[in-house]
C-alpha cells in the first residue's frame, strides 16, 4: 500500500491529457487570435481558466493540502495568491490611493489558505473581482499597449505579459500540486 495517489486523467483521446479536447473550455482549437492584444487576451484568458481547472472538484481539505512539505503551497494558497498579484498589479496601474494588501502580511495568502469551504469560496470571489477590475482598468486604455499607467507607468503590454508569466509559473505549480493531491494528471 502507498500514499501515492494513482494517476489518473478524463482523457481518453490524449492519456496525457487533463480532459479531452472537445471538453476543454480553453480555446487551444483553430487559428491563434490575430494581432498583438487578442494574443495577449487570449494567453491570460487560458492561464486563468487552466488554474481553475486544475482546481476543479476538490474538497476544500484537498484544496488546502500543502503537498510538497516544507512549502506552504496548496491550490488554495495559489487562488489567492494570484488573486493578491491581480490586485497588486490593478493598484500599480492606478493613480488612485492603492487598496491594501488582500490577505494582509507577506505570505498570508499561502500560510491562510485553510481547509475551510468559507475561506475556498472567498478565495474564488476575491479571484474574480481582482480579476474583473485589472481587466477593466486595462480594457479602458487597450488602444494602446505601449501606454504608461499609473504611478509606477507600467506599459499595458508590460501588465499583460507579467500577468501570463506569473500565471504560467503558477499553473505548473498547480499541475504538480493537484497530482500530489489525488493523481489527477494532464496539460
Amino acid at each position: 500500500m502507498s500514499d501515492q495517489p494513482e494517476r489518473w486523467t478524463e482523457a481518453t483521446v490524449y492519456p496525457d491529457m487533463w480532459m479531452d479536447p472537445d471538453d476543454d473550455p480553453r480555446d487551444n482549437e483553430g487559428p491563434a487570435p490575430d494581432g498583438e492584444l487578442p494574443t495577449l487576451r487570449d494567453a491570460i484568458t487560458n492561464y486563468r481558466l487552466t488554474l481553475r481547472l486544475k482546481c476543479q472538484g476538490l474538497d476544500a481539505e484537498q484544496l488546502a493540502r500543502r503537498s510538497v512539505p516544507p512549502s506552504t503551497m496548496s491550490l488554495l494558497g495559489l487562488v489567492r495568491h494570484l488573486a493578491s498579484v491581480e490586485r497588486d498589479w490593478h493598484n500599480w496601474i492606478t493613480d488612485g490611493e492603492p487598496l491594501p494588501k488582500l490577505y494582509g502580511a507577506r505570505d498570508a495568502d499561502f500560510d491562510g489558505a485553510v481547509a475551510d469551504q468559507a475561506v475556498v469560496d472567498a478565495a474564488f470571489a476575491d479571484l474574480e473581482r481582482e480579476q474583473a477590475a485589472l481587466d477593466a482598468t486595462l480594457a479602458r486604455h487597450a488602444d494602446d499597449l505601449g501606454r504608461r499607467l499609473g504611478r509606477e507607468h507600467l506599459a499595458v503590454r508590460e501588465v499583460l505579459v507579467h500577468m501570463i508569466d506569473e500565471y504560467a509559473r503558477h499553473c505548473g505549480h498547480a499541475d504538480l500540486l493537484r497530482e500530489c493531491v489525488d493523481g489527477r494528471v494532464g496539460q
